[in-house]
């Protein structure tokens, strides 16, 4: 049966009501960016022809029913149900205006086999691939210039069955960039909730020079060992909004990038106004961070209300010299971490370069990072922060930190060089580079 319009304004409503019992102080949404549209007209993948049985391979039907949508428009759009049952297909295309609807029990999984696994243009601004030069393998859940989609249900899976793209990584034998779970390029007004990510191939949900994207009430998973997984990664995109979801991958839980190095500074597309915030997660590399590709800038950040456990680094910003753009007015508060190798690490010596072509005097500029209300237990160091000789980290504002560790006697608990900002009421208490007198932008934060 489809659901009609009244079932999903209950699920909605549902979803709404768990947010206002979160407690004191965590009722604040940003989700409010992206309307939920009503869609008129509902269709399920049973009458194209789809098989829920785990082997019938479904492409032909998922493809046929994202054609109807697309080319027999229906005013306020058209939902495509998923009902409960596994799903095998190759990766597809989304379209505007449709919600793609997984009932509970329902699995959306992609196929293991590469050889029909469409090839796709790399990015412009990242020049290649991320890990190998040339194209790309397309996401498996694909949209490109689209407005107006949803991906939502009833915490149903959307499943990439990643262990033979990680095989392949491990063993050197890529050909090409193995694919993201889902992507969104060039794409507005999108959500994605209420939606079970597991065993992506490559980062899981990549929202690339998009504006206004809402994902909340996801959760994704991927084994610790699984090499490249990050959660979620807006990408020289605007105006995102990423609540209320739980991950646990095998890489960055939620990382902001904008392009990579000569490229990145060239295609000119910062992402800016971004909201993190309740999310719990675990990861051997870092809990929210920025970069390292940050070639186009990246500004306007706000992460709160964050839960770490089992962690690399708790809060990472990182780039790297020849990534020239920024990241500038960054603010993370009320983070709390458990089991960090380092509670926060602000690093201008991190990732690699798509070639030798980059620019070594494209000196990113780092400026106006706030950090606040953090508490840390089993951290084994507080803190790094390395700026450029070249190109000072400034105005880094650090208040209320306490970062309770195991610190061995070799190991400082802080160590910093080429940083100047302020710090107030942080234990252990950090380097010397950071004042406790009032200076600088660090005044506007106190």
């Amino acid at each position: 049966m489809l659901l009609g319009f009244s079932t999903l304004a209950l699920l909605v409503c549902f979803s709404c009501c768990w947010l206002l019992v979160l407690g004191e102080g965590e009722t604040a949404s940003c989700s409010n960016i992206v309307a939920l549209g009503h869609r008129t007209d509902n269709i399920s993948i049973t009458e194209f022809g789809g098989v829920g049985d785990g082997r019938t391979l479904n492409t032909k039907a998922f493809r046929e029913a994202i054609y109807r949508v697309q080319h027999l428009p229906r005013e306020g759009g058209t939902l495509l149900y998923v009902p409960p049952g596994v799903y095998l297909t190759e990766p597809f295309n989304l379209t505007s205006h449709m919600t793609l609807y997984l009932a509970a029990g329902a699995v959306i999984m992609a196929t293991q086999d590469s050889l029909n696994w469409p090839l796709i243009a790399p990015l412009p601004s990242y020049g290649r691939g991320r890990e190998r030069p040339g194209g790309r393998y397309m996401s498996f859940i694909h949209g490109d210039g689209v407005q107006d989609v949803v991906i939502t249900g009833e915490n149903g899976t959307i499943d990439g069955q990643g262990d033979a793209w990680w095989n392949k990584w491990r063993q050197g034998t890529l050909q090409f960039t193995r694919p993201n779970l889902v992507e969104f390029v060039n794409s507005r007004d999108i959500i994605i909730s209420n939606v079970i990510f597991k065993n992506s191939p490559f980062w899981n949900i990549h929202p690339v020079y998009c504006s206004n994207v809402v994902v909340r009430y996801v959760t994704i998973l991927a084994p610790r060992d699984s090499p490249n997984t990050d959660g979620i990664d807006p990408d020289s995109s605007s105006n995102v909004c990423i609540e209320d979801s739980y991950i646990s991958t095998g890489d960055d839980l939620v990382a902001v990038k904008s392009g990579w190095d000569e490229y990145g500074i060239a295609y000119g597309r910062p992402s800016s106004d971004i909201t993190i915030r309740r999310i719990t997660g675990s990861s051997p590399f870092a809990g929210i961070a920025i970069g390292s590709e940050t070639s186009g800038g990246v500004e306007n950040v706000l992460a709160e209300h964050i839960n770490l456990y089992n962690m690399g680094i708790g809060i990472h910003i990182k780039t790297n010299t020849g990534r020239g753009g920024f990241i500038k007015n960054i603010t993370m508060s009320h983070v709390y971490m458990e089991e960090a190798r380092k509670g926060i690490r602000i690093s201008g010596d991190v990732g690699d370069h798509p070639d030798d072509k980059f620019d070594a005097n494209a000196l990113p500029l780092v400026k106006g990072v706030t950090i606040k209300n953090v508490w840390g237990m089993k951290v084994l160091q507080a803190g790094l922060i390395q700026g450029l000789r070249n190109s000072p980290f400034t105005d880094i504002c650090l208040y209320d930190i306490n970062l309770h560790g195991v610190t061995g006697p070799r190991t400082p608990p802080w160590k910093c060089s080429d940083v100047s900002g302020f710090a107030h009421q942080v234990s252990p208490w950090p380097c010397s580079e950071l004042s406790s007198n009032q200076q600088g932008s660090c005044a506007n934060y106190s």
